[in-house]
């Protein structure tokens, strides 16, 4: 059975951290689909179109064998049922599919649009995040509600979207991206970061 990875992130702006969450799962999986979204649960500060400009040249600059990294702007949806049944039209039900969340989404998972519903259609990849750990009442939160999940074994370097909107550090991105940002004139220096205390990081 063909096994595809889903990740679906804010990529407010991608950073070295998602490529190397990208590679890591074009080694694991037939094919990696990954596209940037609005997460219902935070605000944005960048146009989405604009994150996924972002997203394609980071992915650009991925130095993978296999190229199986697949943008797919299409599936980008405030709701992840709706994503994952996109998906499914597209590539048949002879697919066993992986959604890819970061452990700062443990927590709030369980209380996403028809989370049973979208248990029953894919298994759950959780990436450790610095910050948030993995508790086993989370996980079992999770798997009581039919959750199956298993954790990936990546090192993921400690970079975040919004370390970088504080502190504008060029080395958690890639060239490609910032000059994008230059360009365009994101994330200027007299944004309020304090509204991005609570986000997610990647």
């Amino acid at each position: 059975m063909r096994k595809i990875a889903l990740f679906g992130t804010s990529a407010d702006p991608p950073t070295v951290g998602h490529q190397t969450v990208l590679d890591w799962l074009s080694q694991h999986y037939d094919l990696v689909v990954v596209w940037a979204s609005d997460n219902p649960f935070k605000d944005h500060q960048t146009p989405l179109d604009d994150r996924t400009e972002m997203l394609s040249l980071a992915i650009a600059e991925i130095n993978s064998s296999k190229r199986n990294i697949s943008l797919r702007p299409d599936l980008s949806d405030r709701r992840t049922l709706v994503t994952v049944n996109k998906a499914r039209e597209i590539w048949g039900e002879n697919i066993e599919f992986t959604l890819v969340i970061g452990s700062d989404i443990l927590q709030q998972i369980t209380n996403w649009y028809h989370i049973e519903e979208l248990l029953k259609q894919v298994k759950i990849l959780i990436v450790s995040r610095p910050g948030y750990s993995i508790t086993e009442q989370d996980l079992n939160s999770l798997t009581n509600i039919g959750g199956r999940c298993a954790i990936a074994t990546l090192n993921a370097p400690k970079v975040s979207s919004s370390t970088y909107r504080f502190q504008k550090d060029k080395k958690l991105i890639t060239s490609a991206v910032d000059n994008y940002i230059l360009q365009k004139h994101l994330y200027s220096s007299d944004t309020d970061i304090s509204k991005y205390k609570s986000e997610e990081k990647i």
